[in-house]
């Protein structure tokens, strides 16, 4: 088999990675991939928002199925271009794909399926903004109704703040969305979906804030963890009834069933489950870590879920232990990052590139605000811990960040669910 992967970040590294070392797969192709990719695909170039771009390079390396990574192609109909070609797609549709590309869409969608999630209004016209406000709180949630490559959220007790940031969405032309704050520790659920077929994968958590113990502004993503020591077992199986595949069901009584990799951002409290948001496509860097533990060869798992053969009941095979993704970031990210400092030692095990390039002399440098996701393994949380940060003292990049938390309160056993 032929795999064509849309994406250039440490997320296509990783499903990359996992592709690798699936006996079926016999060619792979990355477009447009970085300086890490390329070290196991062949990197095209493609303008990955173009429909017709990516079908033609689809055909010109007759790829048996393409994966398409980032959340723009998915929202503008790629996936749709591409199975229109006759080829096998991995992603949504771009009606499935507003369950991300539009949050008020989302919010249909749980309401009529009986899915718990925050209570939610939207904002499109500035006169109204006060008296909204006015309405949540005492932590107020603000989010940008379309994609914001997750910095388009502020969660503050500061009502000046969050009406700041509202207002500048406004006047840039975004509808706001106010929500109520969930509590309870938060879980990344990544399952594939065919219509009505739920599969989910390992569990795990996000750390979306740039400093340790969550200081500072959101980010894409700072670093990630699974599985998750502290949820039971029983909760996973939970969130795929009460939450998937209700949502699956009604995306498909509604005429735009899904197809791909659905994600849940969820809230565990007293009461259980609550959506915070959901993905149309794999997380990063969410993913780094939980394909870092997958044992079941992927490629045959991504053709089931884009062919429809996929099958609820197949129990998938993991590694014991757990894994971490730390990611290290470009100077003043998530602000505008500064760029084309050289990266040394990006070249050992565990690292996967997301802003990497090769200048005109051929030396690594940073292209991007997130730079590498540095990934370790280990019997359990600790010990992946370990792994991680040790290599990430190996690789240099001038004026870089990265939290040194990831995973930590976990591995303490301080993270509980509240009764």
């Amino acid at each position: 088999m032929r795999v064509l992967v849309i994406g250039s970040g440490a997320r296509e590294h990783a499903l990359l990675l996992a592709l690798s070392s699936d006996p079926s797969v016999t060619g792979l192709v990355c477009a447009p991939g970085n300086a890490g990719t390329a070290g196991i695909a062949e990197n095209r170039p493609v303008d990955a928002a173009s429909g017709p771009a990516v079908v033609a390079l689809a055909r010109e390396v007759e790829a048996d199925l393409v994966v398409i990574g980032p959340e723009v192609p998915l929202v503008l109909g790629v996936a749709d271009a591409v199975r229109e070609a006759g080829i096998a797609c991995f992603g949504p549709s771009a009606d499935a794909a507003r369950i991300e590309g539009s949050k008020a869409f989302a919010k249909d969608v749980m309401a009529a399926a009986g899915v718990r999630t925050a209570h939610a209004e939207i904002v499109d016209n500035p006169a109204e903004l006060d008296a909204a406000l006015d309405r949540f709180g005492p932590t107020w949630v603000v989010k940008d109704d379309g994609l914001a490559a997750g910095k388009g959220v502020v969660v503050t007790a500061d009502r000046a703040q969050a009406r700041a940031h509202a207002a500048d969405l406004l006047e840039s032309g975004h509808p706001v969305l106010l929500e109520t704050f969930l509590s309870g520790p938060e879980v990344s659920l990544f399952c594939l979906v065919n219509d009505k077929t739920v599969v989910p994968l390992l569990p795990a958590q996000d750390h979306k804030r740039v400093g340790d113990d969550d200081a500072g502004p959101n980010t894409g993503g700072m670093g990630a963890y699974a599985p998750l020591p502290w949820l039971p077992q029983e909760m996973v199986q939970r969130i795929v009834d009460e939450v998937v595949i209700p949502v699956a069901a009604e995306m498909s009584d509604r005429g735009c069933a899904y197809s791909g990799l659905l994600y849940a951002g969820l809230a565990i409290d007293e009461q259980g489950p609550a959506v915070i948001e959901f993905n149309c496509r794999f997380g990063d860097p969410e993913t780094q870590a939980v394909l870092a533990l997958l044992q079941t060869p992927l490629a045959g798992l991504l053709l089931a879920t884009a062919d429809g053969t996929l099958d609820a009941s197949s129990e998938l095979s993991w590694s014991d232990g757990a894994a971490v993704t730390v990611v290290l970031a470009a100077e003043h990210y998530p602000a505008t990052p500064r760029l084309g400092d050289v990266i040394a030692g990006a070249d050992g095990p565990g690292v996967l590139h997301a802003g990497t390039k090769l200048d005109d002399d051929g030396k690594l440098v940073s292209a991007g605000g997130r730079v590498l996701s540095i990934v370790g393994v280990g019997a359990d949380l600790e010990a992946a811990r370990e792994q991680a940060y040790e290599r990430l003292t190996a690789i240099s990049l001038p004026g870089a960040h990265y939290r040194t938390d990831i995973g930590r309160l976990a591995a303490q056993g301080r993270i509980s669910i509240p009764e």
